[in-house]
């Protein structure tokens, strides 16, 4: 397992080593499955509709010979409540399951994919080559069902809302929903749940595990993996600020005002307006077109980010996203390299010190990991032993006090 692991690791730096010089390609026509119906009916997790998804290029080996995979449309409600359209996937292993009780399902929470449609996991998979396969495979060979969102606006219409808490967690937590009621998949609601995600990932999942027992109380969740959560959106997007991980920044921007409708271009000069659109259609494999780029450099008054994000209306915004302050009902693991580069390690360890406070089972388990992208190696290796012990109805025990 642990080789599997380090050729997953060495695929994800190979993914972000693909980032070319700016292309300002126009994103191309979306198709016609990502789609929204006009009105939007039923209830948060139905499925819309359903297709077949043959995976084109995989290094990882996932095929039609050991799952079944379809793409899905599925109705999820974003952050006022409104229901909207979400795509995703399913997978679904062929092999009969032989553990106790009924196949699980993970929610798996994908990193950072970019703003364009065509970042999309669920296109990615049979469009070009979707760097989380590789973890993924890890969950399909231990005979677990993956729903996999492409969270709100990431393939669908409209800005996706990078970051933003709440509409990213119902996103999961509804892409199980869909999976249980996806027709011919064998799931219904009596599967246990896992929820894991890295990085924005992790974000969503630690934001799925605070809200199931709000949103999705029927979902029997097990255990949720959250691994370098961006918890403290006004750090981590001052610490990206000028560095190589500079787009980042600019997806978590946009992505914000996406989230609450807020017109960012008074806030902006040409420079950065101009980025703005920009960014929208790129996805993680353009990183070096805005690396090292100041946000001072393309604000209108010529301070950085940090400066706009702390006055209103951004300042209430960027505080809604704090992650840390519900309990999760289910046990967690919280993992977190001190070599993070993107999403400082006191981030991660603060959000599981204020679970912790509430009383929430957590295993903080901190590595040496170097750099975000080498933190995904650790990540995987302990999220597989997680999950299975949780269905295996083991108990965690919480190394809260170490905190």
């Amino acid at each position: 397992m642990r080789r599997s692991v380090v050729t997953a690791t060495a695929a994800v730096l190979g993914a972000f080593a693909l980032a070319g010089p700016a292309t300002g390609a126009t994103e191309p026509p979306r198709p016609t499955f990502y789609e929204a119906p006009a009105a939007i009916s039923g209830n948060a997790g139905d499925v819309i509709r359903s297709e077949n998804l043959t995976f084109s290029v995989d290094p990882a080996g996932l095929s039609s010979l050991v799952m079944t995979s379809k793409r899905i449309l599925y109705t999820s409600t974003d952050r006022s409540g409104a229901k909207v359209a979400v795509s995703g996937s399913v997978l679904v292993p062929k092999a009969p399951w032989i553990g106790l009780g009924h196949r699980p399902i993970v929610g798996y929470a994908v990193g950072t994919q970019g703003l364009a449609d065509r970042c999309a996991p669920s296109r990615q998979q049979s469009e070009g080559f979707e760097y989380e396969s590789i973890f993924i495979k890890g969950l399909i060979e231990r005979g677990y069902a993956v729903a996999i969102t492409d969270y709100q606006g990431l393939g669908t219409a409209g800005v996706h809302t990078y970051m933003n808490r709440v509409v990213q967690g119902r996103a999961v937590l509804d892409s199980v929903r869909a999976a249980q009621r996806l027709a011919g998949s064998g799931l219904s609601s009596s599967n246990p749940v896992g929820l894991v995600g890295y990085s924005q990932g992790g974000g969503a999942s630690a934001a799925a595990a605070e809200l199931a027992a709000s949103y999705a109380p029927e979902l029997r969740v097990k255990g949720a993996v959250a691994s370098a959560v961006p918890a403290d959106l006004a750090a981590v997007l001052a610490n990206l600020d000028g560095t190589l991980y500079a787009e980042f920044a600019l997806y978590g921007m946009r992505g914000l005002a996406a989230g609450y409708g807020v017109d960012m271009s008074p806030y902006l000069n040409a420079a950065g307006r101009q980025a703005m659109d920009e960014v929208e259609g790129e996805c993680v494999t353009d990183l070096a077109n805005h690396a090292f780029v100041r946000t001072e450099t393309l604000s209108a008054t010529g301070v950085p980010a940090s400066t706009i994000l702390a006055q209103e209306p951004f300042k209430t915004m960027v505080a809604q996203q704090r992650i840390g302050t519900i309990k999760p009902a289910m046990p967690t693991l919280v993992v977190h390299s001190v070599l993070d580069d993107v999403i400082p390690y006191a981030v991660g360890k603060a959000m599981a010190k204020s679970w912790c406070s509430k009383g929430a089972n957590v295993y903080f388990s901190t590595v040496v990991s170097p750099g975000h992208v080498g933190g995904v190696l650790d990540n995987a290796a302990q999220s597989y032993a997680f999950l299975e012990a949780r269905f295996a109805g083991l108990p965690q025990f919480s190394n809260c006090w170490t905190l």
